[in-house]
């Protein structure tokens, strides 16, 4: 076994393996420190990927060469649209996964990579030495040494499963917790807390009565993930709604005292945009029911993911309140549903690259920054991964701007506000969703990830085409004058439009909200053929010109914002006139640029001003003379 490593990824996970194949592909010798090689690439949770806000993360990821879209494209069972009925701003690809052939697909790329290479051990204790990782001991007592770590534990970190009062250490069901990571995270002095997620019990399909559940079909044509793929067909696996009832409410309600919610065993936050089934009954009392949504596990698979009744409670209550539901009368629990507790460390406590900001070489990615979800530990993964990479030769960090991607939202939201609960996505966070749509991630992003040397030739010279095809068609539409000729505005009445008096270009034509790129191609022909999510792409960009617009003027202000740095020497106590509360939070934070300073919880637009103001008359040289002059008092 190799004893050294320019990078050391521990853990296998969403993040862990997009932050380790990154690294490789940028040339990186590294070695992928995991309990066991069967569960790189799990999916601990639900077998899904993308959903609201979620799949603009996958796109991004995709757009800038990583792994997770490609993956869930091969492996996927059933393909939808979120929101397809409403603005491009917030529609969202999710896609369900069989969740062994995604776990596969994961390991198989990571097996590919000649410069990765997978270590099963528990990594135990970070060898720091004058500020610097130097490299990793495992508890089997093999020392690893290294540049560069970045750690992705997910809920490992001091792991403890909950199950009615049965409490059982451990990351997930089966596996161990680590606390010797743990403890040597905490000898580094850094701000951690305790979080809490759960997951409900598995169902043998088999013993599911489908006949009388409302039937949730895939999408067809499948809308898919990655830009790299081509367009295709498979067969579909239908998912099914039911949900709770009364009974089902009062079960659970009787059962409070020995739910380790409520009767003091779990005591850290849970995620508030997706609670527990008892968390729901008690919070919205007044609601007779909560839909749950059958997931099938794969195509083969006998297992169901009942996703919207994860739960702690003890088992016989599991039981008796899922055979409570419609459709599950008579149904055979595989698996109960647990709660699990895990450490994780303050997001503040890292700049904008995701590396400590205390020490030179430790990144962290995923549920160890507060976050939860797939697509969140994985983009965190791929920013980690390259920035790991980039700090070993020398070069400045990646960072993502707000108005760049969803990932960029992500990790200012972080480093700036912190966390109170497991963080999820939503496209409410975005300010400029409009712009950071799904259709155009690798538009926004390809770009970046081609500099940094993680777009092949022949990829990039399909993205080029799209768009050129797509700047083609632009010009077309724009060219194309419609007359107000019989035929012509037969066409316009048949479509419940008004007429025209003079002529009108495509372009203008198609901003009516009863015309669609598509119809017009029947009536006018294209010499080019879009694909259908370039086409929908096109239409989007056309109808909400003036809007986009407007945003791009506010993402300016934002950029300008963005571009005024806070010298690392900048004191905010200095700031005359500054609340000492809103000091203090600055002190901690320690935005690198005004704008950032300005999302930091509390910091008023008067105090920003402020800041501003102290900033243009701040020189670092009588900063220092002062710092002495102080010192020597």
């Amino acid at each position: 076994m190799r004893n050294k490593f320019e990078i050391i990824v521990v853990g296998g996970g969403h993040a862990g393996s997009e932050a380790a194949l990154v690294a490789a592909r940028l040339g990186l010798n590294t070695g992928l420190v995991t309990f066991s090689r069967s569960g790189i690439g799990q999916m601990s949770c639900n077998p899904a990927i993308g959903g609201l806000g979620k799949s603009q993360l996958v796109k991004e990821i995709d757009a800038m060469g990583g792994e997770m879209g490609l993956a869930i494209d091969q492996t996927g069972i059933q393909f939808r649209t979120l929101n397809a009925s409403k603005g491009p701003a917030v529609r969202s690809t999710r896609a369900q996964a069989d969740r062994d052939l995604y776990k596969a697909r994961v390991l198989k790329a990571v097996e590919a990579e000649e410069q990765l290479t997978v270590i099963e051990a528990a990594a135990g204790k970070l060898e720091i030495e004058s500020g610097k990782v130097r490299g990793l001991h495992t508890e089997c007592g093999q020392y690893i040494e290294c540049g560069a770590i970045v750690l992705t534990t997910g809920t490992f970190l001091k792991g403890v499963l909950h199950t009615g009062d049965e409490q059982v250490p451990g990351g997930r069901v089966g596996e161990k917790a680590s606390y010797s990571l743990s403890d040597s995270i905490q000898e580094l002095g850094l701000k951690m807390g305790r979080m809490k997620t759960g997951t409900p019990a598995r169902i043998r399909r088999s013993t599911i009565n489908f006949s009388i559940l409302d039937e949730q079909p895939g999408e067809s044509p499948i809308p898919p993930f990655s830009f790299r793929t081509a367009p295709f067909q498979r067969e579909q696996i239908s998912c099914w709604i039911t949900a709770t009832n009364e009974k089902t409410h009062e079960l659970i309600r009787e059962s409070k005292e020995r739910s380790p919610l409520f009767n003091g065993q779990i005591e850290s936050a849970g995620p508030r945009y997706c609670p527990s089934i008892e968390d729901k009954v008690f919070r919205f009392a007044d609601k007779t029911s909560h839909n749950i949504f059958l997931e099938p596990e794969g195509f083969e698979s006998d297992i169901v993911y009942p996703n919207g009744i994860s739960t702690s409670l003890p088992v016989d209550v599991q039981q008796a309140f899922v055979q409570s539901i419609k459709g599950l009368e008579y149904c055979e629990i595989i698996q109960p549903g647990y709660a699990v507790e895990y450490d994780y460390v303050d997001p503040r406590e890292l700049d904008q690259s995701l590396r400590l900001k205390c020490l030179e070489g430790l990144y962290l990615a995923g549920q160890i920054n507060g976050t939860s979800g797939y697509e969140e530990a994985g983009a965190q993964g791929l920013i980690a991964g390259i920035n790991a990479a980039r700090f070993l030769r020398e070069q400045e960090p990646v960072t993502i701007r707000r108005d760049q991607g969803y990932i960029g939202v992500m990790i200012d939201d972080l480093t700036t506000r912190g966390v109170i609960e497991p963080y999820r996505m939503f496209t409410s966070r975005a300010e400029y969703r409009l712009h950071l749509r799904e259709d155009n991630a690798d538009h926004r992003m390809t770009p970046l990830a081609r500099e940094l040397g993680l777009i092949s030739d022949a990829d990039w010279a399909k993205f080029e085409q799209r768009w050129e095809n797509i700047d083609q068609e632009k010009k077309r539409l724009k060219k194309t004058i419609v007359k107000p000729s019989a035929e012509n505005l037969a066409w316009l009445s048949d479509l419940g439009t008004a007429n025209i008096g003079d002529g009108l270009s495509l372009e203008t034509l198609i901003k009516r909200p009863e015309i669609h790129y598509e119809t017009i191609c029947e009536q006018f022909p294209s010499p080019s053929s879009l694909a259908d999510r370039d086409a929908l792409r096109l239409e989007t960009e056309l109808k909400f010109e003036g809007y986009l617009k407007r945003q791009e003027e506010d993402i300016q202000r934002l950029k300008r914002m963005e571009g005024v740095e806070i010298p690392k020497e900048f004191s905010f106590s200095d700031v005359k006139g500054l609340r000492a509360e809103i000091s203090e939070r600055l002190e901690q934070v320690r935005p690198q640029t005004l704008g950032q300073a300005g999302r930091v919880y509390g910091v008023t637009p008067a105090a920003l001003s402020l800041v501003a103001i102290h900033l243009k008359r701040f020189k670092p040289d009588s900063s220092k003379k002062l710092a002495k002059k102080k010192r020597a008092a």
